[in-house]
């Protein structure tokens, strides 16, 4: 595949949801502090919450009143996770700009993770993603374990490319693809991502990176070459996965914009004020930044 580099990134900051999600507890006034913080660095995609059972994730159960409180600014796109049509109609009406579905590309996640398999999860998005449509809201979708699986070991490129595609197929307008436990190299990234880009288009896709491993940024550096132009990644490395055993937090947005700066990439994103932002949520949680540029840039 040929090598190059995209212009300009668009980033998806997953913090205020994937990232804070895996606190223990944190207020609805953090929560609206931090989405708020976050629209005045430049970033124009935001996941804000999640419309998800509040016995499963209690962190996202007031994601109705984050929504409420925010100050939206102009031009950027306010989203939400919802895994089901019950979710979608909470989203609705908190009005998200867009909503995300997500599946595995391992069965063993997929049990451990929504409880079902990988064909009953993609049943389920049926009427999600039709109701999404009626209300002309756009649908993201979530494959993780694109690399591994905490249970089964090594995915399979071709699974990874066939649930990516019926997802697609399906009405899912991206496919973002997650590396959950942070175990994926670049070689093993090119793989997969040559494997997916023989059914759907790179401009369809995107790349979510967890850094267990300390590989996160050569995998984006990996999936840029290729021409993939949409990363995810969460302000100073909040999150993980609580059904991922052992799997750190995504990747830090202030080093993946350093890292698009330093390619001259452009990313419409400030990283002073991103840092700002960082610092700002760690003190808030009592936890350092996992981001290696904010350590380091004073």
């Amino acid at each position: 595949m040929k090598m190059t580099l995209p212009e300009s990134v668009n980033i998806v900051e997953v913090g205020a949801r994937d990232g804070l999600q895996n606190e223990p507890k944190v207020s609805l006034e953090t929560k609206v502090a931090l989405v708020n913080s976050l629209s005045q660095t430049g970033l124009r995609y935001i996941e804000t919450g999640a419309f998800v059972s509040p016995k499963r994730v209690p962190q996202m159960a007031d994601s109705d009143k984050v929504f409420q409180n925010i100050q939206r600014k102009p031009g950027i796109i306010y989203s939400a996770l919802t895994p089901n049509v019950r979710g979608l109609e909470a989203a609705i009406e908190a009005k998200a700009d867009e909503v995300a579905v997500f599946a595995s590309a391992s069965e063993s996640f997929s049990q451990n993770n929504i409880h079902c398999s990988i064909a009953e999860s993609l049943a389920r998005f049926e009427p999600v993603i039709a109701l999404a449509k009626q209300h002309n809201i756009k649908v993201r979708g979530y494959l993780s374990c694109v690399a591994d699986c905490p249970y089964e070991g090594a995915t399979s490129p071709k699974m990874v490319a066939d649930i990516a595609k019926a997802m697609y197929d399906m009405g899912c307008y991206q496919i973002s693809l997650g590396d959950t436990i942070g175990s994926g190299t670049p070689l093993r990234i090119a793989t997969m991502i040559e494997a997916v880009a023989t059914q759907l288009s790179l401009s369809d896709l995107a790349v979510h990176f967890h850094d267990t491993y300390g590989q996160a940024l050569a995998n984006i550096y990996q999936a840029l070459t290729m021409g993939i132009n949409t990363i995810d990644s969460s302000v100073a490395g909040l999150g993980g996965c609580p059904y991922a055993p052992g799997a750190s937090g995504n990747v830090a947005t202030e080093d993946v914009i350093y890292l698009c700066h330093g390619l001259s990439i452009d990313t419409g994103i400030n990283l002073s004020k991103l840092i700002h932002t960082a610092k700002a949520i760690c003190k808030t949680l009592n936890k350092a930044p996992q981001s290696k540029v904010t350590l380091s840039l004073k």
